[in-house]
């Protein structure tokens, strides 16, 4: 077992359009705090999540490649817990495909423990890695050497999570949700723009012999019942709750990752995982 300081070299890749938000939260993790230096390649300017993760990992100068939201906070044992699931998986299956903080089986259940700002703890804890059907966007890891790329077709920057594990599973890859606990100090609500649902279509399209597809937020089906369902609830948000599209984002961080470690402690482990294998 490795001691708490990571010993290998990440390469986190950022699709940015708010370097404010990329400053105060996923640059100000913790666990980037280290001497040891990590690769951070911030993507800006890109059309969509495929152009942006795919270049990536051309310019990419390291193996292990961390897929990240600008607004995720890493706590300060968040790579070493990764290491502790790459170890595991090294002893039980050498050739995984996505790793994520948080994933959905095909049967619905979401597994993986992540903080979300105006929503608290979601997910379950869970003690070694887990497979999972997709993950959600908020992070992302596999390998260079993998071979896996990005649908650049895919438009905008929504559900590449899921897309990228379909493909992996279709390279014989397994995907995985790991025991490493993170915040999400989002500012989206429940409210989805109307480019998410152009990629619900794509993705449905594309991966119309895999249906019924877990997403992280929404099911994809044949009849596309989870969908029409959404968009009803979001109308009634809108128009008679005349709720606002967006969330509530901490601007104090640091007090954020305090407040997290008070009230979430007792219910997830924040150290390392200590893995049977």
């Amino acid at each position: 077992m490795r001691g708490n300081m990571s010993s290998q070299t990440f390469t986190f890749a950022v699709a940015v359009n708010d370097r404010s938000v990329l400053e105060n939260n996923l640059l100000a993790s913790p666990c980037l705090a280290s001497p040891h230096a990590h690769e951070i390649l911030v993507q800006e300017g890109f059309r969509s999540a495929g152009h942006a993760y795919n270049d990536a990992i051309d310019r990419s100068p390291n193996d292990l490649i961390v897929f990240a939201h600008q607004d995720m906070i890493f706590p300060e044992q968040w790579l070493g817990q990764v290491e502790y699931a790459l170890d595991y998986l090294e002893q039980n299956d050498p050739n995984w495909g996505v790793l994520g903080c948080y994933g959905e089986t095909r049967d619905r259940k979401g597994r993986g423990s992540v903080y979300q700002s105006g929503l608290g703890l979601i997910g379950k804890t869970i003690e070694r890695p887990v497979p999972i059907q997709t993950l959600d966007e908020i992070v992302l890891i596999f390998r260079k050497s993998s071979l896996l790329r990005f649908d650049e077709d895919l438009p905008h920057f929504h559900l590449y999570g899921t897309d990228i594990c379909l493909r992996a599973g279709q390279a014989g890859r397994t995907s995985y949700a790991i025991p490493a606990f993170c915040i999400h100090n989002t500012n989206q609500g429940f409210l989805l723009p109307k480019e998410f649902y152009e990629c619900y279509w794509h993705v449905k399209q594309t991966w119309k012999s895999h249906l019924p597809i877990q997403a992280s937020c929404i099911r994809i089906t044949k009849l596309n019942l989870s969908m029409y369902k959404r968009r009803l609830q979001e109308l009634y948000y809108r128009y008679v709750r005349q709720q606002k599209s967006q969330g509530i984002r901490a601007n104090d961080v640091p007090q954020l990752i305090q407040q997290v470690e008070m009230t979430i402690r007792p219910r997830v482990n924040l150290g390392l995982q200590r893995l049977e294998y």
